[in-house]
């Protein structure tokens, strides 16, 4: 007994890190130390008497190492040595809330419990704003003011006051006998193209939802996945729901989505995608060679990656814009507006759209932004160019059409007569045709059929720049049209597909 108890000791403690215990007679305490992990990272601790504490928080669940050397007194150094190394591998505890799901009655609070008593506890909206409070006696059930029928809130506590633990979602539901879903971000949130939504049930999500999986609209690039028997992930992938999508998600019948807008049966959730700024539409348009200008980023731009583009999408990046041919023509620089979206814009899209197998409509739609930034990621550039044609009015009646730099075709026009004048303004292609036929009511009131028109590119309504055969050129004739002769309107054909400007004035 006597030799035992000659020897100090190194044990866990209730409070502390770990005690020691000095060697019959006494003894010195030399030095305490810590480490943790396989490279043997420091921890800083220190000693309060024969305790030892950390210096800094802990995680709950860290395993380290204590080291304590203590110097033994005098008079028994000779049977045991003058010193001695103690190592102790401790753990510090975790605390383990019981459930995860609750089930309140109406008028009750949340009842949190512990599978053993917590020093410290914080809860809030999310793990990065939590507010905490240290109890002076733990305590095996903390209680929380309901904020909601329904809800999440995170959570986090420790058995010990210097520990820190990682915050955990607890979710509520209203006692009774319905099925409850909670959805993470809520229904009705504005949210990003890539961001995953969760749905929390009442009871196992496979009895929730009998066997199958939530509807998706419109259908998005990704897939649901398990996160554990109570809760779903519909994680997206690749473009995920589209800049500027509307998604809904529909519960089985019975099934209540809280925060949800009933819609027929099932009840739904639904969330917006902010779609992607006018200033981003320009300047990919620009880098793509759908509009007279360049675009020059400020610094590297946002690369190919998808989920990169579809945040600048939103957030347009820095740079500034330039124009492409250094002979512009004056009417084509008034009508541009950086941010501003006009008829210049419109036809820029019109014409990556045609160009990209869509409906040319000039509306910059889910589909578009993901066809813009297929283009961008991979470098499909507009490989025709720019026109612009400008018709006047003037006497004798002209056009000029202007492509990359160049009139490349001008000549003697006729437009409207004044019971049927050609509108005046900018208007984009949005047909092209070889030959139609134009069929319409005369100003008489009598009805008209021209087969086999030629050269045909509609840029207003009814309105179009095309061939017809005329006695002369240079004054107001058609019904509303831009008529060329023949050999003319072939040339201008060739240059202005879907898209192109046209101003009339």
């Amino acid at each position: 007994m006597a030799l035992k108890a000659s020897k100090p000791t190194l044990s866990a403690d209730p409070a502390a890190l770990a005690k020691i215990g000095l060697p019959l007679g006494g003894g010195t305490i030399q030095s305490v130390s810590a480490v943790t992990g396989p490279a043997n990272n420091q921890v800083p601790v220190h000693r309060s008497g024969q305790q030892i504490w950390p210096s800094q928080k802990i995680r709950a669940g860290e395993t380290l190492t204590v080291e304590v050397v203590v110097k033994r007194p005098g008079w028994n150094a000779w049977l045991t040595g003058s010193t001695q190394r103690l190592d102790l591998t401790v753990t510090t505890p975790r605390a383990r809330l019981i459930n995860h799901f609750l089930t309140v009655s109406s008028g009750q609070p949340l009842r949190l419990k512990f599978a053993q008593p917590v020093a410290t506890f914080s809860s809030g909206a999310s793990p990065s704003s939590l507010h905490g409070q240290t109890f002076g006696t733990p305590q095996s059930e903390v209680t929380l003011a309901r904020t909601a029928t329904a809800g999440t809130i995170w959570v986090a506590a420790a058995p010990r006051s210097w520990e820190t633990s990682k915050a955990a979602l607890v979710s509520w539901f209203p006692a009774g006998a319905a099925t409850s879903a909670l959805a993470s971000p809520a229904p009705g949130s504005t949210i990003k193209a890539s961001t995953p939504i969760t749905l929390t049930f009442s009871k196992p999500y496979k009895d929730a939802l009998g066997g199958g999986m939530p509807q998706v609209l419109p259908t998005a690039q990704g897939a649901w996945h398990q996160v554990n028997d109570r809760t779903i992930v519909f994680r997206p992938e690749g473009f995920g729901y589209g800049l500027g999508a509307n998604i809904s998600i529909g519960m089985p019948k019975g099934v209540d989505l809280v925060g949800s807008r009933p819609v027929g049966d099932p009840s739904w959730g639904t969330w917006h995608v902010p779609a992607g700024s006018t200033t981003r539409l320009q300047q990919l348009l620009a880098v793509l060679g759908y509009l007279p200008l360049r675009f020059h980023y400020a610094g590297s731009g946002p690369g190919p990656s998808i989920a990169n583009q579809e945040s600048a999408a939103v957030n347009a990046p820095a740079g500034s814009f330039s124009w492409r041919y250094s002979n512009t023509p004056a009417a084509l620089r008034n009508m541009w507006a950086p941010g501003t979206f006009g008829e210049m814009t419109k036809g820029a899209i019109m014409a990556f759209e045609d160009n990209n197998g869509l409906t040319p409509d000039g509306s910059p739609g889910p589909e578009v932004w993901k066809a813009l930034i297929t283009a961008a990621a991979e470098g499909h550039a507009n490989t025709f160019g720019y026109t612009f044609v400008q018709v006047s009015e003037g006497s004798p009646e002209s056009q000029s059409t202007w492509h990359n730099g160049n009139v490349v075709v001008s000549g003697a026009v006729n437009t409207g007569i004044p019971a049927a004048p050609t509108a005046q303004g900018v208007f984009a292609v949005f047909e092209h045709a070889p030959s139609v036929t134009m069929s319409g009511t005369n100003p008489d009131g009598s009805h008209y059929s021209d087969p086999g028109v030629p050269w045909v590119s509609y840029f207003n309504g009814g309105d179009a720049l095309h061939g017809f055969l005329r006695g002369s050129y240079g004054t107001a004739q058609s019904l509303g049209c831009v008529e060329m002769p023949y050999s003319e309107a072939h040339d201008v054909y060739q240059y202005t597909p879907i898209g192109t400007l046209v101003d009339v004035s």
